[in-house]
């Protein structure tokens, strides 16, 4: 199955550690569709941000138990993408106003 590379990255994760990985392993991390493979990931980020990728890892998050009340439910599973650019490369900036 073929996702749209808009689908497949959903947002930066802009955090502390996502920061900090960017600046000293020139790599950006994104959530992702939980359906699409390194290659897709790769293709995606080629595409949208016009770089070369070096390398892609993933890893599942699954969805916490909440409770508010008595009310209670699971946030939802997702999916998060390491992708390191090449060293040639211009980093993506997408968190300048921080």
């Amino acid at each position: 199955m073929k996702i749209d590379v808009f689908q497949v990255i959903r947002r930066p994760i802009i955090t502390e550690k996502g920061l900090g990985v960017k600046e000293t392993q020139h790599t950006v991390v994104f959530e992702v569709a939980r359906a699409a493979t390194k290659t897709e990931i790769k293709e995606a980020v080629q595409k949208i941000f016009k770089v070369k990728v070096e390398a892609v890892r993933t890893a599942i998050y699954h969805g916490k138990f909440r409770r508010r009340g008595r009310s209670a439910g699971h946030r939802r599973d997702w999916k998060k993408a390491y992708v390191k650019l090449r060293p040639e490369e211009k980093m993506i900036e997408y968190a300048e106003n921080l």
